[in-house]
């Protein structure tokens, strides 16, 4: 697996980003049973960034905790059939890496979430990891069934990393 960080903030939350994102994401890659190596990219910002990012992408003028840029379009999510299809589109051609998107995390966000929802700094941006990783995977929240199933699938990424509140 390769995960592109860039880290625009200088933040220190007393935590290894990269560690802690390469770990969630081999775990949701292995849960959701991914046959490939695949390339994330992870940029780590301040509120004002990804205030800015929302805007422009979403025409959400607020800043929030996380955004996910999906590379693929997955018609069911986890089903990675649609990637064997339309292989020119969704391999690096360097690596041979499924290209699976971005992630964008406010690490303002994360301080002011762990405190807000009383649980420690690394599981906050832990959960937002397997969140990300997850709408990249095709999966959404926009009804409760689907909000529920993907509740389900963070809660047991992180339960089998042992990552609690």
């Amino acid at each position: 697996m390769t995960l592109n960080v860039e880290q625009e903030y200088d933040r220190n939350l007393g935590l290894d980003y990269e560690e802690i994102a390469r770990t969630v994401i081999a775990q949701v890659l292995e849960e959701e049973g991914c046959p490939y190596e695949a390339e994330v990219s992870l940029l780590l910002v301040c509120d004002k960034e990804i205030h800015k990012i929302n805007l422009e992408y979403r025409g959400i003028d607020r800043p929030t905790d996380v955004l996910s840029f999906p590379q693929l379009l997955f018609e069911r999510p986890g089903d990675f059939s649609w990637a064997e299809e339309n292989e020119a589109d969704s391999f690096n051609p360097d690596s041979g890496e499924l290209l699976l998107g971005d992630i964008i995390v406010s690490l303002d966000k994360v301080a002011e979430q762990a405190d807000r929802y009383n649980h420690n700094r690394k599981r906050e941006y832990a959960f937002l990891i397997a969140h990300s990783m997850l709408h990249l995977l095709g999966y959404d929240h926009m009804t409760d069934e689907e909000a529920s199933h993907m509740e389900a699938r963070q809660s047991a990424i992180l339960d089998h990393l042992n990552i609690r509140r």
